[in-house]
Parts: C-alpha cells; structure tokens; sequence
C-alpha cells in the first residue's frame, strides 16, 4: 500500500478527523444540503473568478499533485507552466515546491523542480523544496515553517545584536489548479499567512471532470471550514493546534 493511501486511512481513523466530520454532515443534513450547496457556491466562485498574474506576492508556493512513477498529469503541468510563464513575467524572490513522495520514489517537489527546469525555467531562479508533507494542510503549514526560518536567519543577518524575532512572513501567492485554490485560500488563513491566489488555467474549464473535482473540493471545504467553527465553540485546542 502507498505512502498516500496509508496517510488517507490514517485521517479516516482519526477520532478528531471524525468528529469534524460527523458535525460538518450533521449540519448539511439539517440544513437539507443548504450548507453544502453553499460552500459549493463559494469553491466555484473562487474558482471562476481567481486572476493568474499575482500582485503583490514576494514568494510562490507551488503546490505538487500525486504523480506515481514521475508520470505528470495535465493538471499538475498547468501549474508548472503556470509557474514558468510568471516567473519570466514577474520574478518573486523565491518559489518552494510543495509535495512529498512515496517511499524510494522521488517527492512531488523534486518531479516539480526537474520538470520546471526541463521547461525553460532559468537555473539560477531560487528554488526551495518541501518534501515531506501528504496534504494540502501539510504543504502549507511545512511552508510556513520554511518562511518562518528564513525570517529569522534575515533578523539575525539585519540585526546579529539582538535576539532574532520570528519577524514577519512574506506575501505568498497560492499557484495550484483552479479547483483546488478556494481549499487552499482557507487553510492559509487558517494558518495566518498573508496570501493571494493565482490559478493555472487562464480559465475554469468545463466538463463532467471539473464538476465532479469542484463537488468534491467542497465537501473538503465544508468538511474542514465547519469542524474549525465547531473546535474554536467548545474550545478543543487540540482540533484547533491541527489547523492553525
């Protein structure tokens, strides 16, 4: 069984995963699917109305997607030539690849870098890679992290006197597929980062596979967004620690 599989059946046997769920069912089952089709409404949305050209972002945050064997789907190579077509438009100070990989194959990150430097991407372009996260929740917190130590080496280099404060993180632009940005635009607020949204597709495509990717991503959406409202009113820091 793959490393992804075994991080999925790890979350389903969860008793904090659980309970999130059970609360975020019950309220879609109560409100007779009202709230579903709300967080439905909000992921398509984002989705529509995501730019592709960041504005202020001083740091990408690429996100990797599942490709066994090395094999790059068309959703993960529209967010590598996303990468490519805005790195020679705008250059950030920095792009980190996000993704981990089954055991003794390479991680989402290291497929990223080859690929994007296989595509024209300049050698010289300051890349970071994250490799050991399974989840969206997981590439964005580890990311956090990664900004965080920079932060504090740039205090200490600036300031080498005093004690290096945790200093604050740069603008982040969220670069993924156009469904996937309205899951990635909740947890980096979970998370407290400053952020903004730059889709790969120029446009949402459409088509019984998009709809079925959209529907999904809003159960996720739901499923997550509730079970945080639901921690934060009977005061369970130990839910709450797992998405903020």
């Amino acid at each position: 069984m793959s490393s992804r599989k075994n991080h999925r059946l790890a979350l389903l046997g969860d008793g904090d995963v659980l309970h999130s769920g059970c609360i975020a069912a019950a309220a879609c089952v109560l409100s007779a699917g009202l709230v579903y089709v709300g967080y439905l409404i909000h992921v398509v949305r984002v989705a529509r109305q995501a730019p592709c050209r960041p504005e202020q972002g001083d740091c990408v945050l690429l996100f990797g997607k599942h490709a066994p064997h090395g094999r790059i789907d068309r959703d993960f190579q529209a967010r590598l030539d996303r990468a490519v077509s805005q790195w020679n438009a705008r250059r950030p100070s920095r792009v980190v690849l996000l993704g981990g990989g089954a055991d003794g194959e390479a991680t989402e990150a290291e497929i990223a870098r080859v690929a994007l430097l296989a595509g024209g991407l300049d050698a010289h372009v300051p890349l970071q890679l994250e490799g050991r996260s399974r989840d969206t929740l997981q590439n964005l917190r580890n990311a956090r992290e990664l900004l965080r130590t920079g932060a504090q080496r740039l205090m200490a280099a600036v300031a080498p006197a005093v004690d290096a404060a945790p200093g604050a993180l740069p603008r982040v632009t969220l670069l993924t597929n156009r469904y996937h940005l309205a899951r990635c635009a909740l947890f980096a607020r979970q998370l407290g980062l400053d952020w903004e949204l730059c889709a790969a597709e120029p446009r949402l495509p459409l088509g019984p596979r998009t709809l079925l990717r959209l529907a999904g991503e809003a159960a996720y959406v739901c499923w997550s967004d509730i079970g945080t409202r639901w921690a934060r009113l009977i005061r369970n820091q130990r839910m709450l620690a797992r998405v903020t």
